[in-house]
């Protein structure tokens, strides 16, 4: 990425910084402060949010995001502000486990002019469904390790018997051919 840079009368006023999480650095009467760009590359909302370019594309290619085209052919994606917080949205959907659809469904309904009783409501009703079911996995979870610890406290036990209450290991041999 090329280093913006914009002087007054020979003084560095502004200039974007590598890796700068889509922010500009503005110096005006020796005090330094940060704004949000109006628009991205895809390599900087990649830096931004942690996440390959690809995955990028990916959300795009899902309609989640909606970059303008610029260059020849279009092969220049450009995103705004409307796209950074829809990928921002995204990803949050994503860390709790929400299905895309199910994102995709609550972000664009948080851009349409409805109510937003009945946005907050479709979203708790969202919520409740996914929290449900992360329940019965942590009850399977819990079933599941309970069996192992049977078979592990089974196997510790067959361990600290004394060797004539063991029983034998049928032969190597033996097993192969039944098997």
């Amino acid at each position: 990425m090329s280093l913006l840079r914009v002087e007054l009368s020979g003084f560095p006023i502004a200039w974007r910084r590598p890796y700068n999480r889509g922010l500009i650095d503005v110096y005006v009467n020796g005090i330094l402060s940060s704004f949000l760009m109006a628009n991205f590359t895809i390599t900087e909302l990649a830096r931004e949010f942690d996440i390959t370019p690809r995955a990028i594309r990916f959300y795009e290619d899902q309609g989640l995001i909606s970059p303008r085209r610029e260059g020849t052919g279009g092969r220049v994606r450009i995103y705004g502000p409307r796209d950074r917080t829809r990928l921002k949205l995204t990803l949050r959907g994503k860390r709790l486990g929400l299905t895309l659809s199910e994102i995709k469904d609550l972000v664009d309904m948080y851009e349409s002019p409805q109510d937003s009783a009945a946005q907050l409501e479709r979203f708790l009703a969202v919520l409740a469904q996914h929290r449900e079911s992360l329940e019965q996995q942590r009850e399977d979870i819990e079933v599941t390790l309970a069996e192992i610890a049977a078979h592990e406290e089974k196997c510790r036990r067959m361990l600290a018997a004394p060797p004539a209450d063991r029983k034998p290991a049928a032969p190597a041999s033996r097993a192969r051919r039944a098997a």
